[in-house]
Protein backbone atom coordinates (compact mmCIF):
# COMPACT_ATOMS: atom_id res chain seq x y z
CA UNK A 1 0.00 0.00 0.00
CA UNK A 2 1.39 3.62 -0.90
CA UNK A 3 0.42 7.06 0.45
CA UNK A 4 0.61 10.24 -0.64
CA UNK A 5 0.29 13.43 1.94
CA UNK A 6 -2.82 15.32 2.00
CA UNK A 7 -4.40 18.42 3.16
CA UNK A 8 -3.13 19.79 6.34
CA UNK A 9 -5.29 19.40 9.37
CA UNK A 10 -3.38 21.79 11.08
CA UNK A 11 -6.67 24.14 11.43
CA UNK A 12 -8.80 21.26 12.85
CA UNK A 13 -5.96 20.35 15.56
CA UNK A 14 -5.43 23.62 16.51
CA UNK A 15 -9.26 24.67 17.07
CA UNK A 16 -10.00 21.36 19.01
CA UNK A 17 -6.70 22.65 21.11
CA UNK A 18 -8.13 26.06 21.39
CA UNK A 19 -4.75 27.57 20.26
CA UNK A 20 -3.93 29.61 18.36
CA UNK A 21 -1.41 29.84 15.06
CA UNK A 22 0.53 32.84 17.15
CA UNK A 23 0.74 30.90 20.37
CA UNK A 24 1.94 27.69 18.70
CA UNK A 25 4.13 29.55 16.25
CA UNK A 26 5.62 30.98 19.78
CA UNK A 27 6.32 27.64 21.51
CA UNK A 28 7.90 26.24 18.18
CA UNK A 29 9.95 29.18 18.32
CA UNK A 30 9.14 30.39 14.34
CA UNK A 31 6.95 33.02 12.68
CA UNK A 32 3.13 33.27 12.23
CA UNK A 33 4.12 33.31 9.05
CA UNK A 34 5.25 30.00 8.49
CA UNK A 35 2.59 28.13 10.73
CA UNK A 36 0.70 29.83 7.63
CA UNK A 37 2.26 28.25 5.26
CA UNK A 38 1.47 25.02 6.33
CA UNK A 39 -1.85 25.53 7.04
CA UNK A 40 -2.57 26.69 3.37
CA UNK A 41 -0.77 23.90 1.77
CA UNK A 42 2.01 26.18 1.20
CA UNK A 43 4.64 24.34 2.29
CA UNK A 44 4.99 20.86 4.04
CA UNK A 45 6.48 20.28 7.80
CA UNK A 46 9.74 18.09 8.29
CA UNK A 47 9.72 15.75 10.16
CA UNK A 48 11.08 17.47 12.84
CA UNK A 49 8.44 20.11 12.82
CA UNK A 50 6.06 17.61 12.52
CA UNK A 51 7.29 15.58 15.69
CA UNK A 52 7.29 18.74 17.72
CA UNK A 53 3.89 20.36 16.92
CA UNK A 54 2.45 16.73 17.45
CA UNK A 55 4.29 16.97 21.10
CA UNK A 56 2.77 20.38 21.52
CA UNK A 57 -0.75 19.21 20.51
CA UNK A 58 -0.93 15.79 22.04
CA UNK A 59 -1.30 13.67 18.94
CA UNK A 60 0.65 11.82 16.59
CA UNK A 61 2.26 12.58 13.61
CA UNK A 62 0.23 10.68 11.06
CA UNK A 63 -2.27 13.37 12.64
CA UNK A 64 -0.97 16.50 11.31
CA UNK A 65 -2.31 15.54 7.66
CA UNK A 66 -4.75 13.79 5.30
CA UNK A 67 -3.43 10.29 4.03
CA UNK A 68 -4.28 9.40 0.65
CA UNK A 69 -4.02 5.17 -0.90
CA UNK A 70 -2.76 5.72 -4.26
CA UNK A 71 -1.67 2.07 -4.77
CA UNK A 72 -1.27 -1.25 -4.05
CA UNK A 73 2.82 -2.39 -3.86
CA UNK A 74 1.96 -6.12 -3.13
Amino acid sequence: MAYIVGRCLLPDLLKKARMSQVELAAKLGVTVQQINKYVINKQKMSLQVAKNIAAILNCNIEDLYEWIEVGNNE
